[in-house]
């Protein structure tokens, strides 16, 4: 046994250090690098002399990364739910890497909310997470890859353990689904172009993700705009302990978000990326074997931690 956990840790450790060559010469693409994941990453590329092209959100975000790195990073400014953004944002990564294509792609940029029980959600709220987290990502890598495939290079996609397995109601879970889809049916596409494509599945980890607004007022707005018959439905009670659970839940949120980009970094330039990254502890232990039990029971576990709501039978 010991020879056995002695060569998985060799194994592990190879793949570890088995690196790319002449990084500082290749391109990487981040999307959502105002703030959490994409901001650091693009730190730690620039850190480890590879050229970063970032892609912002806001001005405001661009122009604090763009005084805190090196030369080696640049900025542009991205909204992945508008088309002419897209075609903006690839045709000035095509005139940066030139011929020599992109090596990796990180689509990283990403909404949680409106989250909550999909009863309470509109149409709308869907639309607005699904458009972000899933159509947009899905148009960035359609611009993208005829580079990517230049370069022989690399796609990384930013799911999550929600991916896995549905903890939550609204877009948020549905649009990773999707991501988890895409991503299989690209990787299994592009394998004979050499392109490897690689996922990230966090657990709960504490970034921007969620916006500004406490959790509370925006389900009290979810809430207070539901038909009375609805209301009624669920129930004050069902409101007050749901509501008090996800706010628990995003108090005990993991800050150290390297452990996240550090796997994102792995993806990118290590010779042997991993097909799917569970970063968290809450991933490897909770959700990822949540998603491999039998359905049923998994309803079963996951039913204990919901409210009853008032007409429940």
């Amino acid at each position: 046994m010991a020879a056995l956990t002695d060569l998985s840790f060799m194994y592990r450790w190879f793949k570890n250090c088995n690196l790319v060559r002449n990084l500082s010469e290749k391109y990487v693409f981040i999307t959502g690098c105002d703030s959490g994941f994409g901001n650091l990453l693009a730190r730690q590329l620039v850190d480890r002399g590879m050229r970063v092209l970032a892609a912002c959100f806001t001005e405001e975000g661009a122009q604090k990364l763009q005084q805190d790195t090196s030369y080696r990073l640049q900025t542009t400014l991205l909204d992945v739910t508008k088309t002419e953004s897209i075609q903006a944002a690839a045709q000035w990564v095509r005139d940066q890497v030139g011929e020599q294509g992109l090596w990796a792609l990180v689509n990283n940029a990403g909404v949680g909310l409106p989250g909550g029980p999909s009863e309470w959600m509109t149409k709308e709220d869907f639309v607005k997470v699904i458009n972000v987290n899933l159509v947009g990502l899905i148009e960035v890598t359609l611009h993208m890859l005829p580079m990517v495939k230049r370069a022989r290079g690399r796609v990384v996609n930013m799911s999550s353990s929600g991916g896995r397995v549905a903890v939550i109601g609204g877009g948020y879970c549905v649009s990773k689904f999707g991501v988890e889809a895409f991503s299989d049916s690209i990787r299994r596409e592009l394998h004979y172009f050499g392109v490897k494509v690689s996922i990230i599945e966090p657990g709960n980890y504490r970034t921007s993700i969620l916006g500004k607004e406490s959790l509370e007022q925006r389900f009290r707005k979810l809430w207070e705009r539901l038909p009375q018959e609805t209301r009624e439905s669920y129930g004050e009670e069902y409101f007050r302990i749901y509501t008090e659970k996800l706010t628990n839940m995003m108090r005990l949120a993991e800050p150290r978000i390297s452990d996240v980009t550090n796997s994102m970094e792995h993806a990118i330039v290590s010779r042997s990326p991993r097909i799917r990254y569970n970063p968290g502890l809450d991933a490897k232990l909770l959700y990822i074997p949540l998603a491999k039990l039998p359905t049923r029971v998994t309803d079963f576990i996951l039913s204990r931690y919901l409210p009853r709501p008032a007409d429940s039978v």
